[in-house]
């Protein structure tokens, strides 16, 4: 097939690309992180036959920012699409070296920057070369520049003053794409010296969850995931470690029907740098926090937290976390906890279900001992009046 093409969907086989390696408008990119697949050595020796390298850190970010990935001026994109010969009438597939992971940020950058013939390869190169579908030896682009034209769309991105208006006025749905242990502050972060934690008002959606084996998951079952946490017509923000994997989630959550999204630069990276971590402000506590620090609460309503009552605690959460859920609690009346209690409830938007998971656990915890005493079940309906 040689002649040109546009792409209706944001995301396309290997089978489609390789039916389609010879349209004449077709750009196929390599948006592979070389850090990320451990070896650099492999960007550059081995790639889809035709393939451009598109340098997320060195070309397609502001380098001279704090955070990494940082999103790029319209100059910079603008001068480094066109020396990679992309036109504005190119029809561009990008993929990366582990499936979909950073080839989905590139997908986002070009709509971000007015280009919608875009899309990412589900299953990377290694479903292209699961399939037998033949790769080269990797070398710099020699072609033509391109005429690619920048045009800015705002909207698309969203940086720390937006999140930490909408987290405060919850007036979005801040969905996470981190794994649910370093969203949970359980697992460090992979950057030397930040801190673990979450954006108050997130919510968790592993990137993880949408793939098999690196490819898309049918079209139903990506709905289904968004559908569960997301009306269709809410606005979203979506954020991650870096601003890479959160692209993940919005190439999902467009491929099943939403519109309404952006993606928070900067994410946990800049959040966690710039927000610092404080026990005495429970807006910033993770839902770990929270339940460690409600069955401390309950526990210590008889005045007596019992060996089992802490081993059930220690069970739920991490040790660090109820360590330093301890150290607060203590300094805390019983009116402040109360305060704290609701004020951390509302920041994480329980929903029912989340509640009533709060509840069992306050049982479970209680009962640890061989009973729930008569100051525990009065502590506890005070709180299911509360917090309903």
């Amino acid at each position: 097939m040689s002649s040109n093409i546009n792409l209706t969907s944001p995301a396309v086989t290997v089978e489609w690309l390789h039916k389609n390696l010879n349209a004449e408008n077709l750009v196929v990119l390599n948006g592979t992180i070389p850090k990320v697949v451990g070896d650099s050595s492999s960007v550059k020796q081995n790639q889809i036959v035709g393939a451009r390298f598109f340098d997320i850190k060195k070309k397609f970010s502001d380098v001279s920012a704090e955070f990494p990935n940082t999103f790029p001026s319209p100059e910079q994109f603008q001068k480094e699409a066109r020396a990679l010969g992309i036109n504005n009438d190119s029809a561009i597939v990008v993929y990366d070296d582990l499936g979909i992971y950073s080839s989905a940020r590139v997908w986002w950058l070009f709509k971000a920057f007015g280009f919608t013939n875009v899309a990412v390869l589900s299953g990377g190169l290694p479903a292209w070369k699961k399939a037998g579908y033949p790769t080269e030896n990797a070398s710099e682009y020699q072609g033509n520049t391109g005429n690619f034209t920048a045009k800015l769309h705002p909207e698309f991105m969203n940086f720390f003053d937006d999140v930490k208006q909408a987290s405060t006025n919850n007036t979005h749905k801040i969905i996470d794409a981190r794994s649910e242990n370093r969203f949970k502050g359980i697992e460090a972060e992979p950057r030397a010296g930040l801190r673990s934690g979450t954006i108050p008002n997130s919510i968790n959606i592993p990137f993880t969850d949408l793939l098999d084996d690196g490819v898309l998951k049918p079209d139903d079952a990506l709905k289904t995931i968004f559908n569960d946490v997301a009306q269709n017509d809410e606005p979203i923000i979506f954020s991650c470690g870096s601003g890479i994997t959160a692209c993940v989630l919005a190439l999902g959550a467009e491929i099943s029907g939403y519109k309404n999204i952006s993606v928070y630069d900067g994410s946990w990276t800049e959040w966690g740098s710039l927000v610092p971590h404080d026990m005495e402000n429970p807006t910033t506590w993770t839902k770990d926090e929270l339940l460690a620090y409600i069955l401390l609460f309950v526990a210590h309503s008889d005045l007596n937290e019992t060996y089992k009552e802490k081993e059930y605690i220690l069970s739920r959460v991490d040790k660090q976390v109820f360590t330093r859920v301890y150290e607060q609690f203590e300094k805390d009346n019983d009116y402040q906890s109360i305060q704290h209690i609701v004020e951390a409830v509302k920041t994480h938007d329980y929903y029912r279900n989340d509640l009533a998971d709060l509840f069992a656990d306050i049982k479970l915890m209680a009962f640890a001992d061989g009973e729930m005493d008569e100051m525990e079940n009065m502590v506890y309906t005070n709180l299911k009046k509360i917090l309903k």
